[in-house]
């Protein structure tokens, strides 16, 4: 099962033009939960020389949807509806990290939870918390 999983959710990252385009990369998953992250470069960058917060939110965003895909049918689709990101500190380091966790996996719609990490050598910190509505889409 887990295999179908990962590989499921891989693809909705592969498929999406925008999340290549970022450079946003599949790290894993399973039921209920997904991993992603980017290597920070000049172009995710703001004037102070951080990630910028477009990118740490797309990256948790993207994440907690593969996620949710974790909890679905077949045929069924996963959409954001609604979200709200606390950012806790300036996103400064070699990479981003994010973990997506479901909270609550329901008929029509999906809780689900981001948690962004910046790492730099051996040390990570967390950077930003994501809490995100999922609709679930039927055929």
């Amino acid at each position: 099962m887990s295999d179908a999983i990962r590989s499921t959710v891989a693809r909705i990252f592969e498929e999406s033009p925008f999340i290549r385009d970022v450079g946003i990369e599949f790290l894993d998953a399973g039921t209920g939960w997904c991993e992603a992250g980017v290597t920070l470069a000049a172009r995710h960058l703001q004037h102070t020389g951080v990630a910028h917060a477009g990118l740490v939110t797309t990256l948790a965003d993207h994440c907690g949807g593969g996620a949710a895909y974790t909890q679905v049918q077949p045929g069924e689709q996963i959409v954001t509806v609604e979200f709200k990101l606390n950012l806790l500190r300036a996103g400064k380091g070699e990479r981003l990290s994010c973990r997506a966790q479901v909270l609550k996996a329901g008929r029509s719609f999906h809780v689900v939870e981001s948690e962004v990490f910046a790492h730099q050598g051996d040390s990570q910190i967390l950077i930003a918390k994501l809490n995100a509505t999922m609709a679930v889409l039927r055929a």
